[in-house]
């Protein structure tokens, strides 16, 4: 068998269960967008209100969302063996710990006026962004709970039912904005308030959407009988791995939220052009994202069964199509850097010009970073999908805070490097953690 025959069931196998995933991941940056380009139509205050609201919103969803995620590779593992009891016990688990998790951030929503001031944000922002929050804060739970459903069915390979119901979401929170936030159809004018209420409208429907195709199509899971019933084995099982992954995440985002603060230190237009350039990077990141989610559930398939061959091809075909379309993306970023950003910018802005020119270069280095961030994702994702969290943990922290922030700083500020220094602080940071996770890959499965 020639080594392409080999490898190519693993990538169609990525790419059937992964395109869906892909899909989804650009359905949620289109609610997210959406909602910044319609409160900016409203008022620019509310826009900036709503955009630091955002940022706490995300950041805590994040640190919550580790229980959730663990639940793919478990409910993979457990699925290939055919063990509904192990498949339903975690799950069960990890909507329980969401729940909780929920309630504990709670007060942070409905009192984050006093954060967001202690944390140097202006007094009347921190007011309508506190206006905003303690209406979203309601809708964490739903949030947290619609991840679990979504690991759970990714772990099962069901990914095109929840493309649907992101997408579908995402309609229906730009019909409700536009209802709510201008007061059209005769609804009151609520500004941020009607915002809020859309995306907790959002996640309530999804989360009913979703349990409701989970409940009929798999009712013999029974994930929901007997749901008062707990199960401190398995909620231990999800809390380790939950927080480990959780952690890990909020070491690489927290880099990039550093970079943002480090190029606001080195100037406004360099912010602006970061600012973009990132956004442009996200976007390309999703389709990694979605591919990665893909190699945790094929991985944790065949960490169940003891598969070490079909988990190190299949390793192989997703790195392969996952650099693929980096290159892809880095020949994009580097033919046409001004009609990318340009896009972003208003045409008849007097800055910009200089916008462009700083962007164009951040833009090549978002082309080299590309490649590193490609294989560190996927490289962490089949880690997860082997259950190992606790070392991906420690090579995260070390390489996005030990290296690459510290790098970030020491280039673009103290050697007046400026904007590039930064990114390639970045850079740094990812391209030593895609080396370690593909090191700490490449020694457990030979165990396997």
């Amino acid at each position: 068998m020639s080594r392409f025959s080999r490898y190519r069931p693993h990538a169609q196998a990525h790419l059937a269960l992964g395109l869906p995933l892909i899909g989804s991941q650009l359905a949620q940056v289109a609610i997210t967008t959406a909602d910044t380009l319609m409160m900016g139509w409203y008022d620019v205050r509310a826009l900036a209100a709503l955009v630091l609201s955002a940022n706490l919103v995300i950041f805590l969803l994040l640190l919550s969302s580790g229980f959730a995620w663990a639940v793919m590779p478990l409910v993979a593992a457990a699925h290939e063996v055919g063990d509904e009891t192990r498949l339903r016990r975690v799950t069960r688990m990890a909507n329980w710990l969401s729940i909780i998790a929920a309630f504990v951030f709670l007060p942070v929503f409905w009192w984050s006026a006093p954060v967001l001031r202690a944390l140097g944000q202006d007094p009347e922002l921190a007011e309508m962004a506190q206006t905003y929050l303690r209406i979203a804060g309601f809708g964490i739970g739903p949030a947290l709970l619609v991840n679990v459903l979504r690991s759970y069915l990714s772990g099962l390979e069901r990914t095109r039912v929840q493309f649907w119901i992101i997408a579908g979401g995402a309609v229906v929170n730009i019909g409700l904005n536009w209802v709510l936030i201008f007061g059209n159809l005769g609804a009151p004018e609520l500004g941020l308030r009607g915002a809020a209420i859309a995306s907790v409208s959002v996640h309530v429907l999804s989360f009913v959407a979703l349990a409701f195709y989970a409940l009929s199509r798999f009712p013999n899971h029974e994930i929901f009988v007997r749901f008062w019933r707990p199960d401190w084995g398995a909620m231990g099982e999800v809390f380790r791995m939950g927080w480990q992954i959780a952690l890990t995440t909020v070491s690489e985002v927290g880099l990039f939220n550093l970079s943002a603060i480090i190029m606001g230190w080195i100037g406004t237009l360099q912010l602006a052009a970061h600012g973009i350039a990132l956004q442009i990077a996200t976007i390309t990141f999703m389709v990694q994202l979605g591919l990665s989610q893909a190699a945790t559930v094929r991985a944790g398939r065949a960490f169940g069964r003891g598969d070490r061959e079909g988990l190190r091809d299949g390793a192989f075909a997703v790195w392969a199509l996952g650099l693929g379309f980096a290159g892809i993306a880095m020949a994009a970023f580097f033919l046409v850097p001004d009609l990318l950003i340009g896009a972003f910018i208003d045409p008849d802005d007097p800055l910009r010009g200089d916008i462009l020119a700083i962007g164009a270069v951040l833009l090549a280095m978002a082309a080299l970073f590309q490649l590193v961030d490609a294989a560190q994702v996927i490289g962490i994702s089949l880690l997860r999908g082997m259950t190992d969290t606790r070392v991906p943990l420690v090579i995260a922290a070390v390489s996005y805070w030990g290296i690459g922030a510290p790098a970030s700083y020491l280039l673009g500020v103290q050697a007046g490097i400026g904007a590039v220094g930064v990114w390639i602080g970045l850079v740094l940071g990812l391209s030593f953690a895609a080396v370690g996770l593909f090191l700490r890959f490449r020694s457990l499965s030979v165990a396997v």
